[in-house]
């Protein structure tokens, strides 16, 4: 499966990563730089209305490159005018052509909270979000068992850092609920075959309690995708591959969600 290949890569590069710069190094770098209060991440997903994440992203793996010109702070500032409520920024490096540099200098350039969107395994890519401007990290269940998932759900917590918990079948919401997830985000992308149906966040959005923001991703593609979305109960949406394709995604992100800013 996809997802073990890009989990093996990823170990491979933690381990680089930590030779370079400690665990310790790393949780002091951490400590020291300061956390935004109050969960500004969450905070952004209870505005009124359905909320967008819109999504930093060069590449996938199943698209392959998607921008061969990639001004990502450019990208981080036209969607914060564009009235995003979060942005996610693609930080893994050998699949998607990530960087948490791009992290850090986005975080810089923009107010708009950022999600670091990567397969973390380990509570030093926990610490590495915070240093790198960070307000949230995405937790993928299908990556995690129970007990790596309490551990970087709690040192995320205990940084300031609101959890994303990504799920893709019932099994999977329940671990995220009983883990005390606030926010659960459903994946329409099988990571199997790649395949993408809203079905999955229309099926799975009765399992998540009405306490717990709903975020599904994945798959957004048109105005009725989010119309279908919200009449299921979904409080955002995280839209990647749709705006990065897009020349004038101030437009593009109105004409999904029929809201205009600026």
């Amino acid at each position: 499966m996809i997802l073990d290949t890009i989990a093996a890569a990823v170990a491979r590069r933690l381990a680089e990563d930590i030779r370079q710069i400690s665990r310790d190094e790393m949780r002091q770098m951490a400590l020291a730089t300061p956390a935004a209060e109050g969960f500004p991440f969450e905070q952004a997903l209870k505005r009124p209305g359905m909320s967008a994440i819109c999504e930093v992203k060069r590449a996938s793996p199943s698209k392959g490159v998607i921008a061969e010109e990639f001004p990502y702070v450019d990208i981080a500032r036209e969607y914060e005018q564009a009235g995003a409520a979060a942005i996610s920024v693609l930080t893994e490096r050998d699949y998607f052509q990530g960087s948490c540099r791009y992290l850090q200098e986005i975080s810089s350039a923009v107010k708009t909270p950022l999600l670091r969107k990567d397969f973390i395994i380990d509570e030093y890519q926990v610490d590495e979000a915070r240093r790198s401007g960070a307000a949230a990290i995405l937790l993928i269940c299908a990556l995690l068992d129970d007990e790596q998932l309490d551990r970087l759900f709690r040192r995320a917590d205990s940084l300031g850092l609101s959890a994303l918990v990504e799920a893709h079948d019932e099994d999977e919401v329940r671990r995220a609920v009983a883990v005390g997830a606030r926010i659960i985000g459903v994946n329409n992308r099988n990571l199997k075959d790649f395949s993408v149906s809203l079905d999955t966040s229309c099926r799975l959005r009765p399992l998540v309690p009405k306490d717990v923001l709903f975020v599904a991703e994945s798959g957004i593609r048109c105005r009725a995708d989010i119309d279908r979305l919200r009449e299921a109960g979904a409080d955002a949406v995280l839209i990647g591959e749709t705006l990065m394709r897009s020349a004038d995604k101030k437009a593009a992100l109105a004409a999904l969600t029929g809201e205009r800013h600026g």
